[in-house]
């Protein structure tokens, strides 16, 4: 990832589910993700995410979370 990352949150369904608020098609940050993701990670559908996106918040915690994503029980 590159530190320019804009991610089309209607290309990851559970991405897509979070950013329920606004227009999916349009290009976000990889820290805006990041931060939905962890914002609202008791909504996510664990089983329903693909093997891309999996890849995609392993990577953006990676990159913008020291290498973890912070959730809450």
């Amino acid at each position: 990832m590159s530190g320019t990352d804009s991610i089309i949150p209607a290309r990851f369904p559970e991405l897509a589910r979070l950013a329920w608020n606004r227009d999916t098609a349009r290009p976000i940050s990889g820290e805006e993700a990041l931060g939905l993701y962890e914002a609202n990670w008791r909504h996510v559908d664990q089983s329903a995410l693909t093997g891309e996106e999996r890849a995609l918040i392993a990577g953006l915690a990676g990159r913008y979370g020291g290498g973890h994503l912070l959730t809450t029980k």
